[in-house]
């Protein structure tokens, strides 16, 4: 029993770790890509280099 035990919890902790690499990404990638189409020139200023990097389009 303590195998399985410690089986099961070894599990749960990677899937948790992957859960949290997901969104982790997800959030990320969504700030990337809001701040890439916002036309607001504060936002423009402050992501211009990363415009560039991602390859969208600010001129």
């Amino acid at each position: 029993m303590t195998t399985q035990t410690q089986t099961a919890q070894g599990q749960a902790a990677r899937g948790s770790a992957a859960g949290a690499a997901i969104a982790a990404l997800l959030i990320g990638a969504a700030i990337i890509f809001v701040t890439g189409h916002v036309q607001a020139s504060t936002l423009h200023d402050a992501a211009h280099d990363v415009r560039h990097a991602t390859g969208f389009p600010c001129h």
